[in-house]
């Protein structure tokens, strides 16, 4: 067994090292479980802007570009993750060697011990902890009162400040607002703590720009955990990628924004000290620490789960699905592969049956005349990108 396997280590590495064009095999051919270096992985470039098409697209002609960014070890474990079948002509073509669409790397980044902590990391952290720890009390001093609060500030620091403003809005420009009501939901989003604007959007676009990369801030391939939050105790490596944050250039010249970024944080806590004068312990810890914990965990598994748990319906070259219960939590984030398919797009829920309440509120604000230039996929963009043949043809 074990020379099975280092027999059949060699040939994968000699498969993905050779620059042949070569088709998608079948998932019972990926056997493989070994080290290569992240650098000699066929991934796509861009998120829904590949220089390269899809394989999916033209099978058997085209493979992933190679990324050539420093080698980091990874540990790598070939399962079937294709979404899509492959023909046995295609598969008997191949032989042994890997698909990307078919592995699963995962980059071991030792986010505890035996790294450097900045004191950004060592701020971030403590204020996690602490946020955590103070949700474990907030049962014991629970009223419907505070719990009202929690749903209150849910709704206009998770819909209206992160989904609609920060991610709809602000990063990918899906609709127009009138400034002062642009500016209104920017600053319901610096109540979620999560940032400035501008240190989110910018995040979010390079997310796209390089997704499911080395590059990518919250890449899956580096794990559940640094897609999760691992990124956000790791600032030095973040900045790394994202670089001098050269692609806010249409929001870091207005001035109100650049205020939201020295001031990032005095609104949030501002909001806390009115809850504890408001209604005590109970509002501090419902409608803070127990709603920003919530708020913030469902934001990032739209980063996490909605790259590993669901469905994808388009052809995007990445890893993102389409995941009902992060939907639900998230006011309609969770269709992710939609979302990652059209990027433009201020409705993700594109059928009748995926609820997308950011999209509800968004289409409500164009019916007052209060949002235009409302954005959506059209017939010929969405049969191009469809996995769905019947939608292709």
């Amino acid at each position: 067994m074990a020379a099975s396997a280092i027999a059949a280590a060699a040939a994968a590495r000699n498969v993905i090292s050779s620059s042949a064009v070569q088709d998608p095999p079948s998932s019972a051919s990926c056997k493989y479980a070994g080290h290569v270096p992240f650098s000699m992985l066929r991934l796509p470039s861009l998120c829904g802007r590949r220089a390269t098409p899809s394989p999916h697209e033209f099978p058997g002609a085209i493979p992933f570009p190679r990324l050539r960014y420093r080698t980091f070890p990874i540990s790598m474990s070939a399962v079937s993750k294709t979404s899509h079948e492959v023909s046995s002509t295609d598969a008997a073509r191949e032989g042994g060697s890997i698909w990307r669409s078919d592995v699963i790397p995962v980059w071991k980044r030792p986010y505890f011990l035996n790294r450097d902590w900045t004191g950004l990391d060592k701020g971030i952290a403590l204020y996690m902890l602490l946020t955590h720890a103070a949700c474990l009390i907030a049962p014991f001093y629970f009223t419907w009162a505070a719990f009202n609060v929690f749903l209150s500030l849910y709704f206009v620091t998770g819909l209206l400040g992160i989904t609609l403003s920060f991610h709809r809005n602000l990063s990918h420009k899906s609709f127009t607002l009138p400034k002062w009501l642009e500016y209104t939901f920017a600053f319901c989003g610096t109540l979620a703590m999560q940032g400035d604007p501008l240190e989110w959007v910018s995040s979010h676009r390079y997310h796209h720009q390089h997704c499911d990369t080395e590059k990518d801030p919250h890449t899956p391939y580096a794990g559940f955990w640094h897609s999760h939050m691992g990124w956000l105790l790791d600032n030095s490596t973040v900045l790394e990628k994202v670089g001098a944050r050269s692609n806010i250039g249409d929001m870091s010249k207005q001035p109100y924004y650049r205020f939201l970024q020295k001031a990032s944080f005095i609104p949030g806590t501002l909001l806390l000290c009115g809850l504890y004068a408001w209604g005590g312990l109970p509002f501090l810890l419902w409608g803070g620490a127990v709603r920003l914990v919530w708020v913030y965990h469902i934001t990032w598994l739209v980063n996490s789960a909605s790259h590993v748990w669901g469905q994808q319906a388009w052809k995007t070259g990445d890893l993102s699905r389409n995941n009902w219960w992060v939907a639900i939590l998230a006011f309609g984030e969770g269709w992710h592969n939609n979302h990652h398919a059209f990027e433009y797009s201020a409705r993700h829920g594109l059928e009748w049956w995926q609820l997308d309440l950011t999209w509800y509120f968004i289409l409500a604000l164009e019916k007052l005349g209060l949002a235009t230039n409302v954005k959506l996929p059209t017939k010929e963009h969405m049969k191009r990108l469809s996995l769905d043949t019947s939608l292709a043809s």
